[in-house]
């Protein structure tokens, strides 16, 4: 069983859902419309928690500064790993300045 308690400064990866007709170039599982003008895919966001809230959602913070309330229930919600951290080092260094900001 997955261990889903989490506490602010934990750096989190969300998997976003998105749907354009442009993918970026960090999307992932990327699958076309039936009529192929739109595509679905995935991205990984990188997440700071703020503040675990009384009714138990998380407060989570994206790189650029806006807050998410997200239940740590969330299958698209885990941990940022050690692969994560070593992988995209660039995108959690600008979490760790904004955890230096906040504190």
């Amino acid at each position: 069983m997955l261990d889903r308690s989490f506490k602010p400064g934990d750096k989190v990866v969300y998997r976003k859902h998105k749907h354009t007709t442009h993918p970026g170039r960090r999307a992932k599982e990327v699958q076309p419309s039936a009529k192929g003008d739109y595509y679905a895919y995935v991205v990984d966001k990188f997440w700071l928690v703020r503040q675990v809230l009384d009714n138990g959602r998380l407060l989570l913070e994206t790189r650029r500064g806006k807050m998410h309330e997200i239940n740590p229930r969330d299958p698209n919600l885990r941990r940022a790993t050690l692969w994560d951290r070593i992988r995209h080092s660039t995108r959690l260094a600008e979490l760790e300045q904004l955890q230096d900001q906040g504190t």
